[in-house]
């Protein structure tokens, strides 16, 4: 049991279970605003008016962002109609795609235990795994900025051919485009910003005689400017809008309300990475190790990668928890490097953390009404959602239990394995579960019971609010 990952069946298969369950989770949970709710409308209104340029929520523009991931869901819809795994199909692939190339990169880079591990130890990753059942732009960002870094790593590596070096970088710069398209202009500004300081970090100037500039800036250009011409002669006020308000003051002032300590995100960073916890701080420190003889040094640059855009979205006035989200491929990179190398005693800590967390869960059950909102509804859905939390700890605490006991033994990929299945499974237990609040959020069950009323014609007026922003 100590080279699955030499097995193409256990591999393969593996493969295809995760996939599955991963894309039959979309659909088992409502839409929750705001988010999942604006992004789906945005798609729907984009499909029914045929305007593929200008978005709109509400029938009112919505500069707000690039429309990469408003296109994905229109195409969704059109193809497939409305629902709810429909809306979050886009999110629900990048999320799957993200795990299946850090693993393909980290093969290329590391080998085959490490590039097994890293796509073991990023399929299980708590906020990974949330992160890629929601319909939010994070994960279309962080999918993106995921080939633009697998593709940087395999381009890179020392013995990369000159046309292998070429098509991989060329990739790379496609994918600094999609993000831009993502989310905005940290597709490209994070990416190279990490480049600049790898260089300085590691005396390596040669690096950008092998990006392949003149090509790259071509493709970058080509496929990232069109729609940014295109909705400017249409909407002259989005130029200003999106590159001043929506970055500029994003970053630099407090007028979007999402203020946070300075280390709010590395709180985050803590539940987000279980159960890969207890390797977490060795892997990091590792990473900073320069490995002798080598021009490239992969692992330096994932450190790079990890620590610059966590300070850079911590030092930001604007705060929200899937800003953290893009550094968790490198991190699933540094920790199975970590986890081919690691102790015993190493993965047997990983486990009894997962023990510890489920064991925390179990204890909290009863105290979870009693920090419930004086509401009756509410907590009587908390009531419903126990029995969830209840299983999703058993399953950590007995997952854990079980991969403590695998690496006593030395079993070391089954005790991976083990950990990653129970995480993985833990997780989405969690998530099913918080349909009974979805629903209400919502406003499904109601929506449900108008819509037999509704006829075309239908006039629908919009509440408005004091409070509202």
């Amino acid at each position: 049991m100590n080279d699955l990952y030499n097995s193409k069946k256990v591999v393969w298969t593996l493969v295809a279970v995760f996939a599955l369950v991963w894309l039959y989770a979309l659909g088992i949970r409502s839409l929750v605003p705001p988010d999942e709710g604006r992004y789906a409308e945005m798609a729907r209104e984009m499909w029914a008016s045929g305007d593929w340029i200008t978005t709109r929520l509400n029938g009112i523009k919505y500069f707000e962002k690039p429309p990469l991931q408003t296109w994905m869901n229109a195409l969704t819809f059109a193809a497939f109609g409305l629902g709810e795994w429909q809306a979050r199909l886009w999110t629900g692939l990048c999320g799957l795609g993200g795990v299946l190339f850090t693993g393909y990169a980290a093969t290329r880079v590391f080998g085959a235990r490490a590039g097994f591990y890293a796509g073991v130890v990023l399929g299980s990753s708590l906020f990974w795994v949330a992160s890629g059942q929601i319909n939010s732009l994070d994960m279309g960002l962080s999918g993106m900025m995921t080939l633009a870094l697998g593709a940087l790593l395999i381009a890179q590596r020392d013995g990369a051919t000159p046309a292998g070096r070429r098509n991989w970088m060329l990739l790379c710069w496609a994918g600094m485009a999609l993000a831009v398209l993502a989310k905005g202009l940290i597709g490209v500004v994070l990416p190279g910003a990490v480049l600049v300081l790898y260089t300085l970090l590691s005396r390596d100037v040669s690096i950008w005689k092998r990006l392949h500039l003149a090509k790259g800036l071509l493709l970058f250009f080509a496929i990232a400017a069109p729609w940014f011409v295109l909705v400017a002669l249409k909407n002259p006020e989005q130029p200003h809008f999106f590159f001043i308000h929506e970055h500029w003051e994003r970053f630099f002032l407090k007028t979007h309300h999402r203020e946070g300590a300075w280390y709010y995100f590395l709180v985050l960073l803590i539940p987000g990475v279980m159960p890969w916890l207890g390797l977490l701080p060795q892997a990091l420190f590792n990473g900073a190790q320069r490995q002798a003889g080598a021009v490239f040094q992969p692992k330096l640059l994932l450190l790079v990668w990890v620590v610059f855009i966590t300070c850079f979205f911590s030092y930001s006035s604007s705060k929200l928890p899937g800003y953290i989200l893009p550094v968790y491929p490198a991190l699933a990179m540094l920790l199975a490097v970590q986890l081919e190398n690691a102790s015993r005693l190493s993965r047997m800590v990983a486990a009894g953390l997962l023990v510890l967390a489920g064991v925390a869960g179990i204890a909290m059950i009863p105290h979870m009404i009693q920090a419930a909102s004086r509401h009756p509804d509410e907590r009587a859905l908390l009531e419903l959602y126990q029995p969830w939390v209840m299983a999703g700890a058993i399953i950590a605490a007995a997952g854990g239990a079980l991969a403590l006991l695998q690496a006593r033994q030395l079993r070391r990929d089954l005790a991976v394995l083990t950990l990653a299945i129970a995480s993985f499974a833990a997780v989405q237990v969690l998530l099913a579960g918080f349909e009974t609040y979805g629903q209400l959020r919502s406003g499904k069950a109601l929506a449900l019971q108008i819509k037999p009323e509704l006829q075309p014609d239908t006039p629908v007026s919009r509440c408005s609010s004091t409070n509202s922003r």
